[in-house]
């Protein structure tokens, strides 16, 4: 799946990366923007379901000011399922589990609200790829050296080419949708040989107004940094995501950002697995949580 749903549309769209020092050695023979276009065609494609289409069951647990979440996922033919498991690494109580799964139960009993939740996840992806299709137009992008990858970014022991980006002072966003890459700034990963995005660090080198500045304003300075990793069989789910923006919302409401997502143990199911059977997923792998290790660990070692 794309840099799942690249951050919600800017709110739906961000990626990022992390602060390893980079080896300079010889560039390689292709062009940058043509790097850049090879890799976009290849993540607009998985998003499209061209990839290995091969689906998985995750945990994540995102961190805010006011503590953490942590929810298991799992991808199945009918859209994303989710079950919270976790508040601040403690599990849920009887009567919140409870509700968990009258929510998830209310969704497979009822078709069209089923319908309405994947028509938001289609939503969702459709703002992303239109970002992702923007990029080689947005920027433009200069070698920067190398990165080794690692087991949470690309693939581990694969020096990752590493570009930098600024914006291209032509590049005029078809919509409000990408008006966001206007005002961006920062650093790409990618794979040279399977043409795959391991990272994307983008920080707002000036105020970018969305809803042409009627709906509001993200701030000077917000950041987001996104990580993809190979999870086997040459599958690349998202590892890591971090948002810092503020901004302003409808002239007077302000709005204040920032959350660290960690993406682990991730496995197999089958590909035809249903909504339904998702949920079934969910709810056994929800009795097991918490053996074999805190969600807590498991974030600290996914970032090493």
């Amino acid at each position: 799946m794309v840099l799942r749903i690249l951050v919600l549309s800017l709110l739906s769209a961000c990626l990022t990366g992390i602060g390893n020092v980079p080896s300079f050695a010889e560039e390689p023979q292709i062009a940058p923007i043509e790097l850049v276009r090879a890799t976009v065609a290849n993540e607009t494609a998985a998003g499209n379901g061209d990839a290995s289409g091969m689906k998985h069951m995750f945990r994540d647990r995102k961190s805010t000011p006011q503590g953490s979440q942590t929810r298991i996922y799992v991808e199945t033919r009918d859209g994303m399922a989710g079950m919270t498991v976790a508040y601040n690494d403690k599990p849920l109580t009887p009567q919140q589990m409870q509700d968990e799964k009258g929510r998830l139960a209310g969704l497979v009993s009822n078709p069209d609200q089923l319908k309405r939740k994947q028509r938001e996840q289609k939503e969702d992806t459709d703002r992303t790829l239109r970002i992702m299709k923007a990029m080689p137009d947005a920027f433009l992008y200069e070698y920067e050296g190398t990165v080794p990858g690692i087991r949470t970014m690309g693939r581990e022991g694969v020096n990752l080419i590493r570009l930098k980006f600024r914006p291209n002072p032509t590049y005029r966003p078809p919509s409000h949708v990408e008006q966001v890459l206007l005002g961006m700034r920062g650093f790409i990963l990618i794979d040279p040989m399977l043409r795959r995005i391991a990272q994307i660090d983008g920080t707002l080198s000036q105020p970018v107004s969305f809803g042409w500045g009627i709906l509001g304003h993200l701030d000077r300075g917000g950041h987001f940094l996104v990580n993809q990793a190979d999870v086997g069989d040459n599958c690349w789910e998202l590892s890591r995501m971090s948002l810092s923006f503020t901004g302003k919302i409808l002239f007077f409401k302000s709005i204040a950002i920032k959350s660290d997502e960690v993406f682990t143990k991730f496995q197999r199911v089958p590909d035809d697995t249903t909504f339904a059977q998702g949920v079934k997923l969910l709810e056994t792998e929800s009795a097991k949580f918490g053996q074999g290790g805190s969600e807590t660990a498991d974030a600290k070692t996914s970032e090493e």
